[in-house]
């Protein structure tokens, strides 16, 4: 019997490995290969608060969500209501880098009533203690770039490589996906009943959802994501 599960356990590890190669030998069009190159130079980018460009950029991000208040400084307080850790909201982005920022700021701009919504937790009913709006964001593009194996010559796994068409269709697909993963992410912290302490559990909730929605054969562009729904302007 052991012997049996032995060559079971051998001829499965077999059947596995030959499925990973043919993953991971498919070839990219060259459109997937130049706008995945450029995603990958984005990853590269980390946030420099000495850098006028991304100085900018946060200032863009606090008009964007508090369009009525004057912002005091890129050092104060007032980061604290957006949801970063403390008054230097540079120090919330070296584990991600620039693009979170990006990720952010794309989100307030292209679907600014969704943004609202959940940076100022309109829906359901929310826990006492809320997860930070900023820092769960940053950890939603971190998330996405491990899930879609976007640090690798080309992503190995079946969500990866059907992302792969929708860089086709829309470059900016990658920014328009962490703007539905926010929206599953908020989705599952209500249907959880989380509080703060939960949170890694709601966004690996959020990652396997979205696995699960990239798997799909019939996904070709961003639209057909059935969570794309959650998004409104």
């Amino acid at each position: 019997m052991v012997g049996s599960q032995s060559r079971i356990g051998g001829f499965l590890s077999r059947v596995s490995n030959r499925r990973n190669e043919r993953l991971l030998d498919y070839p990219l069009t060259p459109i997937q290969e130049e706008r995945l190159k450029r995603l990958q130079e984005r990853l590269q980018i980390p946030f420099d608060e000495t850098r006028p460009e991304h100085q900018e950029a946060l200032k863009a991000l606090w008009d964007a969500a508090f369009p009525d208040t004057t912002l005091r400084g890129l050092i104060s307080e007032q980061w604290k209501s957006m949801g970063w850790q403390g008054p230097n909201p540079s120090t919330d982005f070296r584990g991600c880098g620039f693009i979170s920022l990006e990720n952010l700021l794309f989100f307030a701009r292209t679907y600014p009533a969704s943004f609202h919504r959940l940076l100022y937790k309109q829906d359901g009913e929310r826990a006492i203690w809320e997860y930070p709006f900023a820092v769960a964001g940053i950890n939603i593009s971190f998330m996405l770039i491990q899930m879609l194996d976007l640090y690798a010559v080309k992503p190995r796994g079946l969500p990866g490589m059907n992302f792969l068409k929708l860089i086709e269709e829309d470059e900016q697909a990658f920014d328009v996906l962490y703007c539905i993963a926010f929206e599953m992410m908020d989705a599952q912290w209500l249907a959880m009943h989380a509080s703060y302490m939960e949170f890694n559990e709601v966004l690996q909730a959020t990652r396997n959802q979205l696995e699960r929605e990239l798997s799909l054969e019939d996904i070709h562009q961003i639209q057909d994501l059935p969570a794309y729904n959650l998004l409104y302007k």
